[in-house]
């Protein structure tokens, strides 16, 4: 069932329900209402036709002549007059009899001086009524046929009316539901025409602060981050095939070569060891995006626990030192520092460490010393990292674009290299909610600031 089914009926139901209930009220009081002033009525007619018999001396055979004349064109009281014996004075009809009075009716209502009851349909009163200091029981009973009558058509015109209201209701709902559903049709079948090779089209949207524009709002965006990813991939994807392209074709060309005719074994020494140079690059190029995809991961599925950065600073410093005997690290503290927590945050050592070991290449590889420095900060609860080279720097109009994946600036022609470091380092940096920035000049160094926030 559409959800523009499912509000339809549920607002019929819960307006039907509102309905009923009102009209329900309405009968009921209508009939509570109906007993009443007819009870009044009967009291009525037994205190005036008790005065006439007493007060007036009104024969007993006139009031009779006039119950029974009435009786046929009207809804007639019935009267009937006991004293405390059970002794009859008056009865407007001793062979209908309709109430039937026992002594012991007569005897409790004169104890309790009224009463009021059903006797199938006909509505009966009780009294006590004094004259002369005497006491007697006047019983007085009547079929309301005309208050019937009445509570029978409320009745009726209420359910027709209820069957026309809900009818109403139902198509006012219908109609309602499918002006108000009307933009999430548009959004579907706009969505229906959104597909990997035309992710630019996006939702119609305006200044609204209703649920669908937010919706559509939140669908644009969700678009635009796919739209961003798509692209990405695409040039990852370019990039990666040139990168590995170009050592691939280098190793074909240089063993076919070699394949070719005979050569000296000082030619093939040279031969072997230009493919490994080219093996290696393409080793660091997969372990490289080996590292980028762990970085990519879910942060939920990525282990963090406390870990102290100094220590990772010395693996790091050494792995590269290790790589490459003429690299030289320096690690050093501004000030000394009283606890334990000061230099520990919660993170993934390995990927820690492979983000300094990126640093620490990059400030040596591009340094002509090839030395990187790292200065250890405190500043209230933040741990500041301060990577400093010697090197050529970095131009004002690469320092925006050198975290961007592949991307090498003006320096490439100066050490070899893939373009992932960086890119790798920022997206480790922003999974532990640190921060990395980057002040530099040209031919005088560059310094790499990361910033965490301890515990």
């Amino acid at each position: 069932m559409k959800i523009r089914t499912k509000l339809t009926v549920l607002f019929t139901i819960i307006t039907a329900t509102i309905v009923l209930i009102f009209a329900s009220v309405i009968y009921y009081s209508a009939k509570e209402n109906r007993e009443k002033e007819f009870y009044n009525l009967l009291t009525k007619e037994a205190v005036t036709k008790a005065n006439l018999f007493f007060n007036a001396e009104v024969s007993e055979k006139t009031l009779q002549d006039i119950y029974s004349n009435n009786r046929e064109i009207l809804n007639e009281v019935e009267v009937a007059i006991y004293d405390q014996q059970f002794k009859l004075h008056y009865h407007d009809a001793v062979e209908l009899d309709f109430v039937k009075e026992t002594p012991e009716m007569v005897r409790w209502i004169y104890e309790k001086g009224n009463m009021q009851f059903y006797q199938n349909k006909w509505q009966v009163v009780g009294l006590r009524y004094e004259f002369n200091n005497t006491h007697y029981v006047i019983t007085a009973a009547a079929y309301d046929y005309y208050g019937y009558a009445k509570l029978d058509n409320l009745l009726q015109n209420s359910v027709i009316l209820f069957v026309i209201t809900i009818l109403f209701i139902y198509i006012a709902g219908w109609f309602f539901s499918k002006k108000a559903f009307e933009p999430v049709d548009q959004m579907t079948k706009k969505v229906k025409n959104i597909s990997a090779t035309n992710l630019h089209l996006r939702l119609p949207s305006n200044t609204n602060k209703d649920e669908l524009s937010e919706l559509s709002n939140t669908f644009n965006q969700m678009l635009s981050r796919l739209e961003n990813s798509f692209e990405t991939q695409k040039h990852f994807v370019s990039n990666i095939s040139h990168e590995l392209r170009t050592p691939l074709a280098a190793i074909i060309t240089e063993l076919e070569l070699s394949l070719t005719k005979e050569r000296s074994l000082e030619h093939y020494k040279t031969a072997i060891a230009r493919t490994l140079s080219d093996a290696q690059k393409l080793n660091r190029l997969s372990n490289s995006l080996l590292d980028l995809a762990k970085a990519s991961y879910d942060p939920s599925e990525i282990s963090f626990k406390q870990t102290r950065i100094d220590e990772v600073l010395l693996d790091a410093a050494q792995q590269v030192q290790k790589s490459d005997s003429t690299y030289k690290v320096i690690i050093s503290f501004e000030s000394n520092f009283e606890d334990d927590r000061q230099i520990s945050v919660n993170g993934n050592e390995y990927l820690l460490k492979v983000a300094f070991a990126n640093l620490f290449e990059n400030g040596c590889k591009f340094s002509t010393d090839h030395q990187c420095s790292v200065l250890i900060s405190f500043h209230q609860n933040k741990l500041r990292l301060e990577f400093l080279d010697n090197g050529i720097g970095i131009t004002q109009e690469n320092i925006d674009q050198i975290f961007k994946p592949f991307y090498r600036g003006d320096n490439k022609d100066f050490a070899s290299g893939n373009g992932i470091g960086l890119s790798l380092t920022k997206k480790i940096i922003s999974l532990h909610h640190a921060t990395i920035s980057v002040r530099s000049k040209s031919d005088v160094g560059s310094v790499f600031i990361v910033e965490f926030t301890t515990v």
